[in-house]
């Protein structure tokens, strides 16, 4: 098969979570012999044209220079190179740049879309945009020959509101398994005697509630959130809580190791998020030995079953933290740990979306 990746700022990962699932499947593609290309930005730092097997074309992106609209020239730069190429698959990772041009898009090759969470949720985006993210979303899900869900809550919410079926595949991760505890010296903690949260500084994120519950418990150990918080939605955050000293507002660790030996160590992991899809933070946790504290919705359910601790308000996120031990909650962590071989793993998932493309192909 000839396969286009398209979505990504590209490969090797230097960004997130579709850039990370862009980087393996591609490499698995080409180790299983087919020939498989990925789209880069101009801007991304690695400039060859092949890696690892993959082959890599590059489109420029005035990003840089025009903001969020560099985004969407982006992507009709990538779909227009993609029309010159006789591609069998496209495979199309998100919607909300990409799915304008869908009229552009080769006619010949079959297109799978990855339709992502529910971005238009997202707090943050003003009206109009919410609205245009739900018109971008709708060419998506109508013009593609076949979706994808990373969610069970996602699958239900496509064939309720556009009768369109999907494909339910999951991100990915891999059980962490060489520990480290002296990383926890570099931040000034110790094992078992802190907690964490991992998020995107928005309000959807629920980092607001989870703080509360923390800052009105009596337990004064430190509590890390992490994360790039040079944002206003951050700000205001780091200034309502700056009274309490427990309260670390480390910024982004982009540290792979550092980061999974600091989720490893913890006590309890929160995690608030609340708009749509498999979240990788939250697959990565379960990957790393954590006891986790979820807001109670269906997404986060869907991937945790009966293996966390659900919250809605500040005070069951108090009662959570001032009453769970990890140590006598060992039998959840090892079911995530299980559910990541058996289900999560990037092998797993990576199977799952090849035999997708060869049923389409």
């Amino acid at each position: 098969m000839k396969i286009a990746i398209l979505g990504t700022r590209g490969i090797p990962n230097y960004h997130g979570g579709f850039e990370q699932f862009a980087e393996f499947f591609a490499v698995y593609l080409a180790n299983k012999g087919e020939d498989v290309y990925v789209y880069n930005s101009s801007l991304h730092p690695y400039k060859e044209k092949t890696f690892n097997g993959v082959k890599l074309v590059h489109c420029k992106d005035p990003e840089d220079k025009m903001g969020t609209v560099g985004q969407f020239l982006y992507d009709l730069n990538c779909i227009l190179d993609a029309r010159k190429r006789n591609f069998d698959i496209i495979l199309q990772l998100g919607y909300t740049s990409s799915t304008i041009w869908w009229w552009l898009m080769p006619k010949k090759a079959k297109i799978i879309t990855n339709m992502d969470g529910l971005e238009w949720k997202r707090s943050k985006y003003s009206k109009k945009v919410q609205y245009f993210l739900k018109y971008a979303e709708k060419l998506g899900a109508i013009h593609s020959d076949h979706l994808i869900a990373d969610s069970l809550g996602i699958q239900v919410y496509l064939k309720n509101k556009y009768n369109k079926n999907s494909t339910y595949i999951a991100y990915g991760a891999d059980v962490f398994t060489n520990p480290n505890e002296s990383i926890l010296d570099k931040y000034k903690i110790e094992k078992n005697k802190y907690s964490l949260l991992i998020a995107r500084f928005e309000p959807e994120n629920n980092l607001e509630m989870i703080l509360d519950g923390v800052t009105t418990s009596t337990k004064k150990e430190p509590f890390l959130v992490i994360g790039k918080h040079e944002t206003p939605y951050g700000e205001f955050l780091k200034e309502k809580y700056k009274a309490f000293s427990n309260i670390i507002f480390t910024g982004g660790i982009y540290n792979f190791e550092e980061l999974n030996n600091i989720r490893y160590y913890s006590r309890l992991y929160f995690h608030g998020h609340s708009v749509g899809g498999t979240n990788p933070s939250l697959l990565e946790a379960m990957a790393s030995n954590c006891l986790i504290c979820a807001n109670n919705n269906e997404f986060n359910k869907g991937v945790l079953r009966e293996n966390a601790f659900y919250f809605a308000t500040s005070n069951e996120v108090k009662q959570l933290y001032d009453t769970l031990d990890k140590e006598n909650e060992l039998e959840k962590i090892n079911q995530n740990t299980t559910a990541i071989e058996n289900e999560f793993s990037w092998n797993i998932i990576n199977e799952k979306y090849y035999d997708l493309l060869k049923s389409i192909s």
